[in-house]
């Protein structure tokens, strides 16, 4: 999972001249980098989690989720133009819909990734039973 959105990142890494806003191309970019990294280094450390079955497989999902739709989210920023929340990055607003799509992915982005952040210091910090 990690690599392979790794993978995309590189790939998208390569768009970036042909994406309507190349600025969102490259945070897209960066986003798969650094998620498909963030994935590979949750995989070396999930041994270490004190977390019942029920909350590993929710942290997995939640982790896997979240990472892929950031990528997605910006991403289809990039190639959209759209973005009025990432105005930094070169965003502009545009359609109701496709603002929508975005605001809405960058939303769950941030409470799933938020959770899963927490859910994984809750497992490396409770003691083993």
């Amino acid at each position: 999972m990690g690599i392979f959105l790794f993978f995309l990142g590189l790939v998208i890494g390569l768009l970036i001249p042909i994406l309507a806003k190349p600025r969102l191309g490259l945070s897209s970019h960066l986003e798969g980098v650094m998620n498909g990294m963030f994935l590979v280094i949750l995989g070396l450390i999930w041994h270490r989690l004190n977390l019942s079955n029920l909350w590993l497989k929710l942290t997995f999902q939640l982790a896997v989720v979240g990472t892929y739709l950031n990528f997605l989210s910006i991403g289809l920023a990039a190639a959209t133009g759209a973005g009025k929340l990432l105005p930094i990055a070169g965003g502009r607003e545009q359609g109701p819909f496709i603002e929508s799509v975005i605001t809405m992915g960058l939303v769950l982005v941030t409470i799933t990734m938020l959770l899963v952040c927490i859910l994984v210091m809750k497992g490396l910090t409770q003691q083993a039973k």
